[in-house]
């Protein structure tokens, strides 16, 4: 996750601001805090530099990762939980009720979760069980 340029930045407040016109001062000067514009992955997301600060001490090894079908991707979006019908891979060694990070088959970051059934019990569950508790997802944080 990096900074945009001068030229992103540009490009992005002008798109911004044919949606929220004269609105785009709001977002900029917060009275609840600073917030940053950050790109990654061909994203660019608005975060607190709070949050942002704690984000940075996470190292990705450390995830616990979720990667679920494409036919499941809408249901996960819409609130739903993960079923094992949907489920697509699991890091090895996840404990039940560890946080997950929620992928699509594509590596494309869906939202948040806790592991239902640890990696051991999702092989041997029923197709229809939940493995995976949705908490958030990109529509809501």
């Amino acid at each position: 996750m990096r900074p945009l340029t001068e030229e992103e930045t540009r490009v992005m407040f002008e798109k911004i601001a044919k949606y929220i016109g004269e609105n785009l001062q709001l977002l900029v000067d917060r009275p609840d805090g600073t917030y940053c514009f950050r790109l990654h992955n061909d994203r660019v997301y608005y975060v607190s530099e709070k949050i942002l600060k704690l984000a940075a001490n996470i190292s990705g090894d450390k995830l616990y990762k979720v990667w679920i079908k494409p036919g499941a991707e809408q249901s996960f979006l819409y609130g739903n939980h993960v079923l094992k019908s949907g489920l697509g891979r699991i890091t090895e060694n996840t404990s039940q009720y560890q946080g997950v990070v929620v992928y699509s088959m594509a590596d494309i970051p869906l939202g948040f979760g806790v592991a239902a059934k640890s990696t051991q019990d999702c092989r041997k569950v029923d197709p229809m069980a939940i493995v995976v508790f949705h908490q958030a997802n990109t529509g809501e944080y």
